[in-house]
């Protein structure tokens, strides 16, 4: 019964695809392409991030309130010492992608002079 059920949705979507756009130079598209051409898209524009998503948001390690840094566009765990990037105005929370903020290390004992 899967398989045919699979098979009829693959052939349907094949043969008859119901959301095909027309543009407006009368050239059908894909359903699967958007009408937003690349030239719209500018380089260097960062999408802002919605200060209002700070109460629901929470460092996935420590379970923990985030910052939000506008200057770096982060969100920054203070317990932890790691910031997660915000690409386009969405919070990138996977923990490997976070990056380390710069801490004062400890001077180790070797490091001190003798007296």
């Amino acid at each position: 019964m899967f398989r045919y059920v699979l098979g009829r949705l693959v052939t349907e979507t094949v043969r008859n695809p119901r959301h095909v756009n027309i543009s407006p130079s009368g050239q059908r598209l894909s359903p699967f392409l958007s009408l937003r051409s690349f030239s719209d898209v500018k380089d260097g524009a960062q999408q802002p991030f919605d200060s209002s998503l700070l109460e629901f948001l929470v460092c996935p390690l420590s379970k923990k309130p985030l910052r939000y840094e506008p200057e770096t566009n982060e969100l920054i765990n203070e317990e932890l010492g790691i910031a997660y990037p915000i690409v386009d105005g969405i919070p990138n929370m996977i923990p490997q992608e976070a990056r380390l903020l710069k801490t004062d290390a400890p001077t180790s004992p070797s490091a001190e002079p003798d007296k």
